[in-house]
Protein backbone atom coordinates (compact mmCIF):
# COMPACT_ATOMS: atom_id res chain seq x y z
CA UNK A 1 0.00 0.00 0.00
CA UNK A 2 1.24 3.78 -0.63
CA UNK A 3 1.34 5.91 1.86
CA UNK A 4 -0.66 9.20 1.79
CA UNK A 5 0.50 12.46 2.39
CA UNK A 6 -0.53 12.90 6.13
CA UNK A 7 1.31 9.33 6.15
CA UNK A 8 4.60 10.73 4.84
CA UNK A 9 4.11 13.93 7.09
CA UNK A 10 3.54 11.43 10.18
CA UNK A 11 6.38 9.11 9.58
CA UNK A 12 8.65 11.75 8.41
CA UNK A 13 8.15 13.36 11.91
CA UNK A 14 8.42 9.95 13.18
CA UNK A 15 11.86 9.28 12.09
CA UNK A 16 10.57 6.27 10.01
CA UNK A 17 11.07 8.38 6.81
CA UNK A 18 14.01 10.49 6.00
CA UNK A 19 14.36 13.58 3.69
CA UNK A 20 16.79 15.74 3.61
CA UNK A 21 16.42 18.40 2.73
CA UNK A 22 12.42 18.09 3.49
CA UNK A 23 10.13 20.51 2.77
CA UNK A 24 6.62 19.38 3.38
CA UNK A 25 5.46 21.98 0.21
CA UNK A 26 6.98 19.25 -1.97
CA UNK A 27 4.25 16.57 -0.82
CA UNK A 28 1.36 15.68 -3.11
CA UNK A 29 -1.37 13.39 -2.16
CA UNK A 30 0.15 10.32 -2.40
CA UNK A 31 4.15 11.13 -2.73
CA UNK A 32 6.87 13.41 -2.18
CA UNK A 33 8.18 15.33 -5.23
CA UNK A 34 11.95 14.87 -5.61
CA UNK A 35 14.36 17.57 -7.13
CA UNK A 36 17.24 17.15 -9.44
CA UNK A 37 20.16 18.01 -7.69
CA UNK A 38 23.35 20.22 -8.62
CA UNK A 39 25.51 17.81 -10.68
CA UNK A 40 25.16 15.74 -14.27
CA UNK A 41 27.25 13.27 -15.77
CA UNK A 42 27.62 12.41 -19.56
CA UNK A 43 28.91 9.12 -20.06
CA UNK A 44 31.78 8.93 -22.50
CA UNK A 45 32.65 6.88 -25.35
CA UNK A 46 31.12 3.49 -25.84
CA UNK A 47 29.83 1.61 -23.23
CA UNK A 48 30.85 -1.63 -21.86
CA UNK A 49 29.39 -3.78 -19.28
CA UNK A 50 32.69 -5.41 -18.30
CA UNK A 51 34.65 -2.25 -17.60
CA UNK A 52 34.04 0.56 -15.59
CA UNK A 53 32.24 3.92 -17.38
CA UNK A 54 34.31 7.03 -18.39
CA UNK A 55 32.30 10.20 -18.10
CA UNK A 56 32.31 13.74 -17.54
CA UNK A 57 31.29 15.61 -15.01
CA UNK A 58 29.50 19.30 -14.97
CA UNK A 59 27.45 21.54 -12.49
CA UNK A 60 24.12 22.22 -13.71
CA UNK A 61 24.67 26.07 -13.79
CA UNK A 62 21.21 28.38 -12.16
CA UNK A 63 20.84 29.29 -15.90
CA UNK A 64 20.08 25.43 -16.39
CA UNK A 65 21.93 23.41 -19.09
CA UNK A 66 20.52 21.75 -22.20
CA UNK A 67 19.74 18.29 -22.64
CA UNK A 68 20.32 16.88 -25.86
CA UNK A 69 19.00 13.72 -27.18
CA UNK A 70 21.02 10.54 -28.01
CA UNK A 71 23.05 11.05 -24.88
CA UNK A 72 22.51 9.56 -21.69
CA UNK A 73 22.83 11.47 -18.58
CA UNK A 74 23.38 10.30 -15.31
CA UNK A 75 21.97 13.17 -12.60
CA UNK A 76 21.26 12.88 -8.58
CA UNK A 77 18.32 13.89 -6.07
CA UNK A 78 18.74 16.87 -4.32
CA UNK A 79 16.97 14.66 -1.41
CA UNK A 80 18.71 12.02 0.44
CA UNK A 81 15.68 9.65 1.11
CA UNK A 82 15.41 6.21 3.04
CA UNK A 83 13.63 4.45 5.41
CA UNK A 84 14.46 1.21 7.77
CA UNK A 85 9.93 1.28 7.81
CA UNK A 86 9.24 1.63 3.89
CA UNK A 87 10.47 0.85 1.10
CA UNK A 88 10.65 3.37 -1.83
CA UNK A 89 9.43 3.92 -5.55
CA UNK A 90 11.37 6.51 -7.54
CA UNK A 91 9.46 7.94 -10.72
CA UNK A 92 8.93 10.92 -13.17
CA UNK A 93 5.91 12.37 -13.67
CA UNK A 94 3.60 13.54 -16.01
CA UNK A 95 4.73 17.18 -16.53
CA UNK A 96 8.42 15.82 -17.27
CA UNK A 97 7.54 13.29 -19.55
CA UNK A 98 4.94 15.82 -21.17
CA UNK A 99 8.69 17.82 -22.08
CA UNK A 100 10.15 14.59 -23.14
CA UNK A 101 12.31 13.94 -20.14
CA UNK A 102 12.77 10.27 -19.28
CA UNK A 103 14.14 9.34 -15.99
CA UNK A 104 15.02 6.96 -13.59
CA UNK A 105 12.74 4.42 -15.84
CA UNK A 106 14.57 0.73 -14.97
CA UNK A 107 15.43 1.25 -11.59
CA UNK A 108 12.90 2.73 -8.97
CA UNK A 109 13.07 0.61 -6.20
CA UNK A 110 14.66 1.68 -3.25
CA UNK A 111 15.08 -1.16 -0.64
CA UNK A 112 13.92 -0.47 3.21
CA UNK A 113 16.96 0.74 4.90
CA UNK A 114 18.41 2.21 1.96
CA UNK A 115 19.09 6.15 2.14
CA UNK A 116 20.81 7.49 -0.75
CA UNK A 117 20.24 10.28 -2.83
CA UNK A 118 19.13 8.28 -6.13
CA UNK A 119 21.08 8.36 -9.26
CA UNK A 120 18.61 9.28 -12.48
CA UNK A 121 18.94 8.01 -15.77
CA UNK A 122 18.18 10.79 -17.68
CA UNK A 123 17.12 10.95 -21.55
CA UNK A 124 15.68 13.68 -23.58
CA UNK A 125 13.14 13.08 -26.57
CA UNK A 126 14.10 17.02 -27.78
CA UNK A 127 16.81 19.52 -26.65
CA UNK A 128 15.15 20.49 -23.05
CA UNK A 129 16.74 22.82 -20.62
CA UNK A 130 16.75 21.89 -17.03
CA UNK A 131 17.78 23.62 -13.98
CA UNK A 132 18.95 22.45 -10.53
CA UNK A 133 16.74 22.04 -7.70
CA UNK A 134 13.56 21.48 -10.32
CA UNK A 135 10.75 19.35 -9.08
CA UNK A 136 11.54 16.14 -12.07
CA UNK A 137 8.78 13.27 -10.40
CA UNK A 138 7.52 11.74 -7.47
CA UNK A 139 8.56 9.19 -5.14
CA UNK A 140 6.04 7.16 -3.43
CA UNK A 141 6.69 5.23 0.41
CA UNK A 142 5.38 1.60 0.26
CA UNK A 143 4.07 -0.67 3.49
CA UNK A 144 6.06 -3.82 3.36
CA UNK A 145 4.61 -7.36 4.21
CA UNK A 146 6.35 -10.55 5.65
CA UNK A 147 10.00 -10.25 7.52
CA UNK A 148 11.81 -6.97 6.93
CA UNK A 149 15.40 -7.37 5.92
CA UNK A 150 17.00 -3.98 5.62
CA UNK A 151 19.26 -3.51 2.77
CA UNK A 152 22.36 -1.92 4.92
CA UNK A 153 22.39 -4.97 6.76
CA UNK A 154 23.21 -7.35 3.35
CA UNK A 155 26.49 -4.80 2.62
CA UNK A 156 24.96 -4.54 -1.24
CA UNK A 157 27.18 -2.57 -2.86
CA UNK A 158 25.08 1.00 -3.79
CA UNK A 159 24.15 1.25 -0.12
CA UNK A 160 26.20 4.02 0.64
CA UNK A 161 25.47 6.15 -2.29
CA UNK A 162 25.63 9.97 -1.71
CA UNK A 163 25.92 10.91 -5.23
CA UNK A 164 25.80 9.67 -8.81
CA UNK A 165 26.89 6.14 -8.69
CA UNK A 166 28.34 4.64 -11.78
CA UNK A 167 26.95 1.22 -13.10
CA UNK A 168 29.03 -1.31 -10.97
CA UNK A 169 27.60 -4.60 -13.24
CA UNK A 170 31.71 -4.87 -14.23
CA UNK A 171 32.04 -6.37 -10.55
CA UNK A 172 29.68 -9.22 -11.53
CA UNK A 173 30.78 -10.04 -14.76
CA UNK A 174 33.32 -13.18 -14.76
CA UNK A 175 36.84 -11.18 -16.56
CA UNK A 176 35.32 -7.84 -15.13
CA UNK A 177 37.29 -5.22 -14.46
CA UNK A 178 37.49 -5.05 -10.75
Amino acid sequence: MILTQAAIAAAVAAGEITIDPYDPEQLSPNAYDWRLGETLRTCDGELDAAQPTTFTETTIPNEGVQLQPGTLYLGVTLERTGSETYAQMLNGNRTTGSLGIWVHVSAPLGHVGHAIRWTLEIRAAKPVRVYPGMTLGKLVFLTTFGRRASYQRHGLKYMDSDGIDMSRLYEEIPGGTR
